[in-house]
C-alpha cells in the first residue's frame, strides 16, 4: 500500500468529519479488562491471556477493527505493603483497521506494568497497577508514550465476580507531528498530525458462576479528559452487554459482546465482540483447598469431582 493510500485510510478510519477522531485518546481499548477479577491475585506462576476483539462502528463509511491482544502476567512469590506483586507485559498487538474497501494493518504500542493486589478478606480485594505504553511512528499507533494507572476492586464470594476497573491514561506528548490512530483536527493554526488527550476508562463486570459456567451483564465507559488543541472534540461513550465463560481444569475461556447505548463525537455506535483465553504457562503446585482462606483467582484448581471449591 503506498504512502498516500495509507494516509487516506488512516484519516478516513480515524476521523469523522474534520474534527472528531474516531478512536479518541483511549490507548487502552475500552472494555479490554471486562471479565477479569482484577482485585484477586493469580496463583504464583506465569500466565498467558489473549483477547481477540472484533469491532464495528456504524459510521459512514463504516469502520471495522480487528485486534489481538496477548499479555503475559507473572504472579510473583513476593508481597509489598501486604499486597501480592504481579508484573505484566503486552507485546506489540496485531491490528487491522478497515474503512469501506480500504484498510491498514500493523503493530500497536507495547504495554508493561507492575501491580499490587490486596486480599481484604471476606472475598473482597483491591488492586493498583502502574505501567505505560511505548510510543509508535505508524498510522495504526499512538505517537506518544503514555503513563497508565489502574484502580480495581472485586468481590468474588459465592461464585460472583463483581468488579470495577478504572483506567487512567496520561499522555507524555499532547500533540506530535506523526500520523497516528487519533489525528488532530485539520487547522492551519495547529498543523499537528497526532492529538493525544488523556483518557479515563471504566470496565464493569457482574457475573455469576454456575458450576464451570459463568454468565452475567457487563459494561464500559470511556472519555477523553482534555483537549490537546482548541478545535479537538472530546469523545465519550457508554456501552452495555453480556458475558459467557467456561472454566476447564486450568484453562478458562470467555466471550462477551457490548453495544453503545450512548456516544458523543464518534459519529456512530460501536458493537464489540470479544473472545479471551487464559492459560497457565507455569504455576507452583496448588496448596490443598482446605488451606485456602478464599479462592485466589478465577482460573483456579477444582477438586477431583470437578466441583468449584
Amino acid at each position: 500500500m503506498n504512502d498516500q493510500l495509507i494516509r487516506w485510510v488512516a484519516g478516513a478510519v480515524l476521523s469523522i468529519g474534520a474534527a472528531a477522531p474516531a478512536f479518541g485518546g483511549s490507548v487502552t481499548r475500552p472494555g479490554d479488562t471486562i471479565g477479569l477479577p482484577v482485585g484477586v491475585p493469580l496463583p504464583e506462576g506465569v500466565w498467558l491471556g489473549n483477547n481477540t476483539t472484533y469491532e464495528y462502528r456504524d459510521t459512514r463509511p463504516h469502520t471495522l477493527t480487528l485486534v489481538d491482544t496477548p499479555i503475559i502476567v507473572w504472579s510473583t512469590p513476593w508481597t509489598f505493603l501486604g499486597a501480592r506483586v504481579q508484573g505484566s507485559f503486552g507485546p506489540v498487538v496485531p491490528l487491522k483497521i478497515e474503512v469501506g474497501d480500504a484498510e491498514i494493518s500493523g503493530l500497536f504500542n507495547s504495554f508493561f506494568a507492575g501491580q499490587l493486589i490486596w486480599d481484604l478478606g471476606n472475598d473482597w480485594g483491591l488492586s493498583y497497577m502502574l505501567g505505560g505504553y511505548t510510543d509508535g511512528n505508524d498510522p495504526e499507533t499512538y505517537s506518544s508514550a503514555s503513563l497508565n494507572q489502574r484502580f480495581g476492586a472485586s468481590y468474588t464470594g459465592n461464585g460472583w465476580n463483581l468488579t470495577a476497573n478504572v483506567i487512567w491514561g496520561i499522555q507524555f506528548d499532547e500533540v506530535t507531528d506523526e500520523p497516528q490512530i487519533s489525528p488532530c483536527p485539520v487547522s492551519d493554526a495547529y498543523p499537528h498530525n497526532g492529538c493525544n488527550p488523556d483518557f479515563l476508562n471504566v470496565d464493569m463486570t457482574a457475573t455469576k458462576r454456575f458450576g464451570k459456567w459463568e454468565v452475567g451483564p457487563v459494561g464500559l465507559y470511556s472519555t477523553d479528559l482534555n483537549k490537546p488543541v482548541p478545535d479537538y472534540q472530546k469523545q465519550s461513550q457508554w456501552a452495555l452487554g453480556g458475558l459467557v465463560g467456561y472454566y476447564f481444569e486450568r484453562v478458562s475461556v470467555q466471550t462477551y459482546i457490548t453495544r453503545n447505548v450512548h456516544e458523543k463525537n464518534y459519529g456512530g455506535d460501536n458493537t464489540s465482540v470479544n473472545f479471551r483465553i487464559t492459560i497457565p504457562l507455569w504455576s507452583r503446585p496448588a496448596v490443598p483447598v482446605a488451606q485456602h482462606s478464599r479462592p485466589l483467582a478465577r482460573v483456579k484448581d477444582v477438586n477431583e469431582e470437578g466441583e468449584q471449591p
